[in-house]
């Protein structure tokens, strides 16, 4: 890569490191480890109930597949987790890249 290419893309990098924090740091509050415990234990409950869910089918029809209505109940369950999921790495994302400021620990 040329220098004139590895330039331009620090520049992007700060570029899109001063919009983002311009955008989202004012717009939520700074945070600390004890603000995402909700979010944290959010995530673990969605994690649970598709887990609980999948368990529950298999003992309710283990010597056959399982009905179609179970598997979209399923299947809810995996979508509200995943999204959880998605979002929870895009949170994590904005801390690794110093959008958002985060309080000081003592």
């Amino acid at each position: 890569m040329t220098v004139d290419n590895n330039r331009l893309l620090l520049e992007l990098d700060k570029r899109r490191r001063d919009i983002n924090r311009d955008i989202l740091n004012p717009a939520i509050p700074e945070l600390s480890l004890e603000d995402l415990d909700p979010v944290l234990t959010m995530v673990a409950n969605a994690r649970l109930a598709y887990i609980r869910e999948l368990m529950d089918i298999a003992k309710m029809s283990p010597d056959s597949g399982p009905s179609v209505d179970q598997i979209k109940q399923l299947r809810n369950f995996r979508i509200t987790y995943d999204e959880l999921i998605s979002a929870v790495n895009a949170l994590e994302t904005v801390i690794q890249r110093d959008y958002l400021d985060v309080k000081k620990t003592r």
